[in-house]
């Protein structure tokens, strides 16, 4: 098996769709709230937001889920697994960071291979052997290779802003109250239903954009590593711990990013995981371990 890479414009493609799919959520919530001449500034606005969320999304990103970018001789460790796969993918070596969290996680993010960050939990690199840690890592380069982070990370940075934004409307409509006359009332109403199904819509634009993408850097952790069997147990181990309760704080509109979704475990939100399942993931490991006749 061969590592494949991501065509550049199959990315902007897709980016390009995401920006007009986001910026319509944008424009009908202003039009639900406002009418005509609200839409037309939050048309505005979604456009301004576009360009700065091309240019600093994974700065936001590594805002919004506390990552800090470490030198190799802070994490020396982390450094030379990057090192290694880097020089096996082909690309240049991602810059490094660290999530303080005893949740095990890791996440790539950046505009392209030449901006790109790749981060791990502390969790991740307390519980994980060297194998297992590579295997999650090589997970994460394979996003790189294949293109998806800047994709997920706007979509992510762009679905975080529509939530706070929803939150806000949620706030004026509950607080700022909305008038006495039956035609004010209703347009609070229908505020506050868009304020509430506003971040739904991002979540679902996430969906259909990551849960493919997940399959594919597994298969690239397996042919960087030539261990797919590592990455089943390290999914394993962080399905356990996810489960089990172990904590990650970061925004939920982050879930995308990383290598399992955060906030798995509760029925509802089972139904809009940004993730295959695992256990889907483990059996195609399988296969591939199989094919590439790796035993057991």
């Amino acid at each position: 098996m061969s590592l494949s890479t991501g065509s550049s414009v199959s990315a902007y493609l897709k980016l390009t769709l995401l920006f007009a799919i986001l910026g319509g959520i944008f424009v009908a919530l202003g039009f639900v709230i406002g009418g005509l001449e609200l839409a037309t500034w939050f048309l505005f606005f979604a456009l301004g937001l576009n360009f700065i969320m091309y240019f600093v999304s994974d700065k936001l990103v590594l805002a919004t889920t506390g990552a800090k970018v470490v030198s190799e001789e802070e994490a020396p460790r982390l450094h030379a697994i990057v090192s290694r796969l880097a020089s096996q993918a082909g690309i240049p070596k991602p810059k490094v960071a660290i999530v303080k969290s005893p949740q095990p996680n890791a996440f790539a993010t950046g505009r392209n291979k030449n901006n790109a960050v790749v981060a791990a939990t502390t969790g991740l690199l307390n519980i994980m052997n060297d194998d297992e840690v590579e295997a999650v890592l090589a997970h994460e380069i394979g996003h790189v290779v294949h293109r998806d982070m800047l994709v997920s990370t706007v979509a992510a940075s762009i679905a975080t802003a529509i939530s706070y934004i929803g939150q806000i409307v949620m706030l004026m409509v509950l607080f700022g109250g909305g008038g006495r006359d039956r035609d004010s009332g209703g347009r609070s109403l229908a505020a506050l239903g868009a304020a509430i199904l506003a971040p739904l819509a991002a979540t679902f634009v996430q969906l259909a954009i990551s849960r493919s993408r997940e399959y594919y850097a597994d298969e690239a952790s397996a042919v960087l590593t030539g261990r797919p069997r590592s990455l089943i147990r390290a999914l394993s181990k962080i399905e356990e711990m996810i489960y089990r309760g172990a904590p990650l704080n970061t925004s939920p509109s982050t879930a995308s990013l990383w290598i399992a979704n955060p906030f798995r475990g509760n029925g509802l939100l089972e139904l809009f995981s940004t993730h295959p399942s695992t256990q889907n993931r483990i059996r195609r490991l399988e296969e591939i371990a199989y094919k590439m006749g790796v035993p057991y």
